[in-house]
């Protein structure tokens, strides 16, 4: 059959010096024995499986790989929702112990102090760690907590109606829901004490039960 369809292939006259060159390809494929077909068969099945063989393995990496980074991408979005319930849990816990008993208003305000600490350079970088930070303090000579109550055992039950309180305020004050009311306000106090460190900071706001400082 392939004999046929050789010796039937036409070459235009223009192209006729290529002549020869389809009898020479009629003769040596005439020429050739069963075994040689066979053996040029099995070679030409080998590249084509070898071919799809490669093809696969790359197909089936890119694959696996695409995978692997769906699976990175939910591990770093898993502990990154980690990280921001622990931040919000303790920026409630702090708006909770100090400010419970307060209008609304005056917890956003302890939250925000909360906050504008993790955002200056003077304070850690995290709510927890700014929350239950301790520093030395000269004239009792140890570590006094930023937030008394952390020096305190708060292992108590949480008052369930309270804690979803602070924890609204926490929120609305975490995700930038409340317009900020003291922005740069780092220190305050209740307004039933004078701590001597007043003297030196400038007050900004009364809201609620405390006083307000830059």
């Amino acid at each position: 059959m392939f004999d046929s369809l050789i010796y039937t292939l036409r070459v235009p006259n223009c192209l006729g010096p290529l002549a020869p060159w389809r009898r020479d390809l009629a003769y040596r494929w005439g020429s050739l024995g069963t075994d040689s077909l066979i053996f040029f068969s099995a070679l030409a099945l080998v590249t084509v499986v070898g071919a799809f063989t490669v093809y696969f393995s790359i197909a089936g990496h890119g694959v696996i790989r695409a995978g692997h980074d769906s699976m990175r991408a939910e591990q770093v979005r898993i502990q990154a929702e980690h990280v921001r319930n622990q931040e919000l849990n303790c920026l409630a816990l702090n708006v909770y112990h100090e400010a419970r008993g307060e209008p609304l208003l005056g917890q956003f305000a302890v939250a925000e102090v909360t906050i504008n600490r993790v955002v200056s350079r003077r304070y850690p970088n995290t709510v927890c760690e700014v929350v239950y930070e301790k520093r030395w303090d000269r004239i009792r000579k140890r570590y006094v907590g930023a937030f008394s109550w952390t020096e305190l055992n708060t292992t108590q039950e949480l008052r369930t109606k309270e804690w979803n309180r602070a924890m609204k305020a926490a929120e609305a004050i975490y995700y930038e829901r409340q317009e900020p009311m003291l922005e740069g306000a780092l220190f305050y106090h209740a307004k039933s004490i004078r701590p001597s460190w007043a003297k030196q900071k400038r007050p900004v706001a009364r809201i609620g039960m405390h006083i307000f400082y830059l």
